[in-house]
């Protein structure tokens, strides 16, 4: 997370760190360099197998903005070791990611996995493609996108990336999730109305 110390720990945040007594661990981080943090196949993995991940960017009022988007699990497409990107398509039509985007390019992702209580943040640079002006990219993210129309493409040049602790993060599981892990209890409760139905036929033909 070289990268990523560079562009999060500020002399302002740096300050903090001195006043909390975590100062030496930051200049260790900042000591790594500021190489861009490549994607491993860890980061690959955890990316594309998320539905959904919270986007940040910032408007030329200085204000952050934050955007949720939401898809079936890949709709994040991974080009390469430094490439994320996504088919964006219409939502409340307000813009306001796409304008800031223009505007600057800099962005944050929060990438979470509630139920085993993981965090993958993400600092880059996005852009806004036009589907017609680039037809691989457009078809390759059709392959697995958000459900709609698609109004442009979306692709972020990663700068740093940092896996974040588990601590205070509230486990949740989604409908999938729930349905997968109570599986196995479903099995077993149809096997033993099976078995409890067997054994009424065969009391009610003793009688």
């Amino acid at each position: 997370m070289s990268r990523y110390a560079q562009v999060a720990y500020t002399e302002s945040v740096q300050q903090v760190q001195r006043e909390q007594g975590s100062a030496l661990s930051g200049i260790r981080q900042l000591s790594q360099g500021d190489a861009p943090d490549l994607m491993g196949t860890a980061e690959a993995g955890f990316i594309e197998s998320r539905d959904g991940f919270y986007l940040a960017s910032v408007g030329e009022t200085g204000w952050p903005y934050v955007q949720y988007r939401g898809g079936p699990p890949g709709f994040l497409h991974v080009l390469d070791e430094r490439t994320l990107a996504y088919a964006d398509v219409r939502g409340n039509r307000q813009y306001i990611t796409t304008g800031n985007v223009r505007a600057g390019g800099r962005v944050a992702l929060f990438l979470m996995d509630y139920a085993r209580q993981a965090r993958l943040k993400i600092f880059g640079h996005a852009e806004v493609k036009e589907p017609e002006e680039h037809p691989e990219l457009a078809e390759r993210l059709d392959l697995q996108r958000t459900d709609g129309r698609v109004e442009r493409l979306m692709t972020i040049r990663v700068e740093g990336i940092n896996w974040n602790c588990s601590q205070h993060i509230t486990p949740r599981f989604s409908e999938a999730e729930l349905a997968e892990a109570l599986q196995p209890i479903r099995d077993r409760i149809a096997e033993l109305e099976a078995e409890n139905a067997t054994l009424l036929a065969e009391a009610a033909a003793r009688r």
